[in-house]
């Protein structure tokens, strides 16, 4: 006997971490980061006709597995087409059936793909509409229809009986004696969390499919093999169908549906593959093509165990209504790893900002209204004469969302802005172009105006404690951060007012922040929103809900055309600021796309760093990403201290939030040193 072996030949002793064992692989390659290559094919189809159903299955299934596919998916009755009709009931066509499905196996056979083929089967004196899941010569399970349709065009219980009618259990298949039910799921060593369960066409439209019940069983991996004739408007219906499906199962759905060849006495045929992972559809064939398609695409395994793990209703309905369930292994495959070196399938570089503009805009609308309603509530709670708000005013992002989201709040409350006073705090580092928008959106909103340079408050506070003038260091930059708090809140006291807090999500992560400094407010009304998205924000304000305003417009795009600085060092001599935020903590745009896989899947550096390698396309370099990286995991875990004492907030979006009776709960004390000892796993 050999030493026991993990995935892809690792040796797996006591105490190795998962990650040494994905050393042995190429960095690059997709499958040691948790996905899956899967395809939908649909191949050209002639009706009763199945050696020639056999041939264009074969030639669809090898560029499926060309591409690296593990696991392939064929159309409803595809070996003999669906529309046979009283065909079905020609012993010659069954026959021919069942040679064409040993072609199709002889042809696949040494690939290690695992497919699953349709074709009528008789078992027990009755037909059945089956699924057949087979892999190198060996078939794995057949599994019947369980909800043959019989209503409009469709006539199938003339044919073929319910899976639920069955008897056997097992059928006896070229041969092979070979588990037969809706019951069966089948296990693909090599790839973990990939147990597979089909079902057939209509099995997908009732309430209660058999693909829910087999996910709550276990199943990661739904496949229905579907015929579907087409109608107008029915591919966007099977879209939602197949999108939810993967949604609330927390799974990959996959579909493949009759094309070209199919009769059209009475039917047509529009050829439709879908890969839904999760609520996301990933990829799909076109439509409408005479010659057949295919669509591969990697699915994220691990992610969709990481939100089973997570969402634990997912269990406690599991508990509640999964069922025994029959499993077949399929054979591990080892494969040339070149295939995998390349990603199939979108990762969004923005994941907080959706990348279609008219969605884009969508969202945009909804966070801001979450922010201002939110805001109104918080007001609500206090007595009219105190629902008033102060807040500091730089110029710069962050402090513009909140005066634009203050702003909106009193509106909903039909509430005069003069409410709301707006203070900037021009100091040691505040640069003209700043100050300017500060001002120009004060006076445009509405608000009340303040200002108050913090310079002789600070340099007394600096001379009282003995620090040089000179030294610019952090404590040269934490004074003036105090002392704006400090005035913020002494305005607040005196004008009865709430200070309002413009820290973000991603600045929160950082701990990009000075300790009850900006880091501290009566209502955090930034702090469930990330940079990236605090940006599309003043832009979606800019172009929309301030179109008409045209200096406050104007503003606005001022804003995003500066530097993202806390502006608390001293100008250079030509009075450009000499410390940008992204010069210390990295790109915002990695920065979010780190926080966001991090928090809401809990992926490790090395899985976030392919990710990222792939979504930006060039734009860094792994060592660059792996750099910053670094930079966010360090300060990461060193700030949680901060996170846990932040004020009241609303949470925006599903990425989550970090405050401490939300989403995020960590003691401030842990170490980094797992994940820093896996980033060192990484290439330079």
């Amino acid at each position: 006997m050999g030493k026991p072996r993990g995935r892809r030949g690792c040796v797996v002793r006591g105490g190795l971490r998962p990650y040494d064992c994905g050393m042995t692989l190429d960095f690059l390659d997709v499958r040691g980061h948790g996905y899956l290559r899967v395809a939908v094919c649909v191949p050209r189809v002639r009706v009763a006709d199945p050696a020639f159903n056999a041939r264009a299955h074969v030639e669809a299934l090898r560029q499926a597995h060309a591409r690296g596919a593990r696991y392939a998916l064929c159309p409803e009755l595809g070996l003999s087409g669906y529309s046979a009709n009283d065909l079905f009931f020609q012993e010659s066509l069954r026959r021919g059936c069942e040679a064409a499905l040993a072609e199709v196996m002889r042809e696949t056979d040494g690939t290690g793909l695992v497919v699953s083929a349709g074709m009528p089967l008789a078992v027990d004196g009755s037909l059945y509409n089956c699924a057949v899941t087979f892999q190198d010569g060996r078939i794995l399970a057949v599994a019947p229809k369980s909800y043959p349709p019989n209503y409009r065009e469709f006539y199938e219980l003339r044919w073929f009986q319910p899976a639920a009618n069955a008897r056997a259990t097992s059928v006896t298949l070229l041969g092979q004696e070979v588990r037969f039910g809706t019951d069966v799921l089948i296990d693909v060593p090599g790839e973990p969390r990939f147990t597979l369960h089909t079902d057939i066409c209509e099995d997908i439209w009732v309430p209660v499919p058999p693909g829910t019940i087999a996910a709550l069983s276990g199943a990661t991996v739904l496949a229905n093999l579907s015929a579907s004739n087409v109608t107008v408007a029915k591919a966007d219906y099977r879209r939602e169908l197949v999108d939810m499906s993967s949604a609330k199962n927390i799974a990959v759905q996959l579909y493949s549906a009759a094309g070209f060849g199919e009769s059209t006495a009475d039917l047509a045929w529009d050829g439709h593959g879908i890969i839904a992972d999760r609520g996301e559809i990933v990829t799909e064939t076109g439509r409408f093509g005479l010659d057949g398609e295919v669509a591969v695409a990697d699915v994220d395994i691990n992610a969709l165990a990481a939100d089973r793990m997570r969402m634990t209703s997912f269990g406690q309905n599991a508990a509640a209504f999964a069922r025994p369930v029959r499993r077949v292994a399929a054979s591990a495959a080892e494969g040339s790893a070149e295939p995998y070196r390349e990603l199939l399938r979108r990762v969004a570089a923005q994941p907080y900002v959706p990348a279609d503009p008219a969605k884009r805009d969508e969202r945009c609308r909804e966070v801001f209204l979450i922010m201002a309603s939110s805001l109104a509530r918080r007001l609500m709670a206090l007595p009219e004469h105190l629902r008033r708000m102060t807040i500091g005013v730089s110029g710069g992002r962050d402090s513009t969302l909140a005066l634009l989201v203050a702003a909106q709040a009193l509106d909903m409350l039909a509430l005069p802005r003069e409410r709301l006073i707006g203070v900037t705090l021009p100091g040691f580092g505040t640069s003209s172009a700043t100050y300017n928008a500060a001002v120009a959106l004060m006076q445009g909103i509405g608000a009340t105006v303040r200002e108050i340079d913090i310079r002789d408050v600070s340099s007394d506070v600096l001379r009282a404690i003995g620090h040089e003038f000179e030294r610019h260091d952090v404590t040269f930059e934490n004074v003036q951060a105090w002392t704006r708090k400090f005035l913020l809140f002494a305005i607040a006291s005196e004008e009865q007012a709430i200070d309002l807090g413009t820290s973000d999500l991603s600045e929160l992560a950082l701990g990009w922040t000075t300790y009850g400094g900006d880091h501290m407010s009566h209502y955090g009304v930034n702090a469930g929103v990330p940079k990236t998205l605090v940006s599309h924000l003043i832009a979606w304000a800019a172009e929309v809900q301030f179109a008409a305003d045209r200096p406050v417009a104007d503003a606005l795009r001022a804003v995003l055309a500066t530097p993202i600085t806390p502006e608390l060092l001293p100008l250079a001599e030509d009075g450009t600021p000499q410390q940008l935020s992204e010069d210390t903590v990295g790109p915002y745009e990695l920065v979010d796309f780190f926080l966001y896989h991090v928090t809401r899947f809990g992926f490790g550096p090395r899985r976030v760093a392919r990710m990222a390698l792939h979504a930006f396309e060039g734009r860094y370099t792994l060592s660059e990403i792996r750099r910053w990286l670094e930079v966010f995991i360090r300060r990461f875990f060193a700030m949680q201290f901060k996170r846990d004492c932040v004020p009241d907030s609303p949470k925006v979006g599903s990425g989550g939030s970090l405050s401490p009776r939300g989403d995020w709960r960590m003691p401030s004390d842990a170490t980094p040193e797992a994940w820093l000892a896996e980033l060192a796993t990484i290439p330079a």
